[in-house]
């Protein structure tokens, strides 16, 4: 299905599809540099107690670094769904990616989940995210986060 987009692009909205031709540029390496730098970001988040945006990092960094990846095949993906970019990627990418990184589907699970309750108030019984994240949520999902951004990089070298 196709729908439309901010600023009247048109996009995608069942899956990924082709890039259309644009003159050999392959920005696949530009969100993997951000991924990276996402990273970066959230590990200082969780060295000043903000959990919340440290786990919220984590999750943007592996969605960049997917999306690096679909980018490197030809095609694009839209959403911020971990487990559905990865299930989308080429079969023969995805099977890689898996055996890269043990127990991938389990992992970008628990990055999903922290898409929206680090972030809204109102997504949780009582109090705000910065109450319900604590360090070891944040050493999880940088632990997780690390391992599947480092190998998507060695996938992209």
């Amino acid at each position: 299905m196709v729908t439309m987009g901010f600023y009247g692009t048109a996009r995608r909205t069942d899956g990924p599809c082709s890039l259309p031709h644009n003159g050999g540029m392959n920005r696949s390496g530009d969100w993997l540099q951000q991924a990276r730098a996402d990273l970066e970001v959230a590990a200082v988040n969780a060295g000043a107690d903000h959990h919340e945006w440290a786990c919220f990092a984590c999750h943007q960094a592996v969605e960049k670094a997917l999306k690096g990846l679909h980018l490197h095949h030809g095609q694009q993906v839209w959403g911020h769904g971990l487990g559905r970019s990865w299930r989308e990627l080429p079969p023969a990418v995805k099977a890689a990616l898996s055996a890269a990184v043990p127990d991938l589907d389990d992992r970008l699970r628990i990055l999903d989940a922290l898409y929206i309750p680090t972030r809204y108030p109102d997504s949780l019984p009582d109090g705000a995210p910065a109450d319900h994240f604590g360090r070891l949520q944040s050493d999880d999902a940088l632990r997780h986060a690390r391992s599947i951004v480092d190998a998507i990089a060695a996938a992209l070298a």
